[in-house]
């Protein structure tokens, strides 16, 4: 299981409540790809919207975002935490 960085542009003048409801699509469906979405933070100034995530292959977790409607434009694995 690794831990995902993933990065998506474009979304200038994002709210929270956006943000939210991006989550939770991911949320409601992580479960068949082995995901879990932990978190996700938002710049709206830039338009950046990041997500931390758990799950077997960087592929997993891009399907989740697919099938949620916002396809992630980066998805790094993060091996070294501290």
């Amino acid at each position: 299981m690794g831990t995902y960085m993933d990065v998506h542009h474009g979304f200038e003048g994002i709210t929270g409540e956006q943000l939210r409801a991006a989550h939770q699509a991911d949320l409601d469906n992580e479960k068949k790809e082995g995901v879990h979405f932990e978190r996700a933070w938002a710049d709206p100034e830039s338009g950046t919207v990041y997500c931390l995530s758990t799950g077997p292959s960087k592929e997993a977790v891009q399907r989740v975002h697919e099938v949620a409607g916002h396809k992630a434009d980066e998805i790094h694995e993060v091996r070294i935490e501290v």
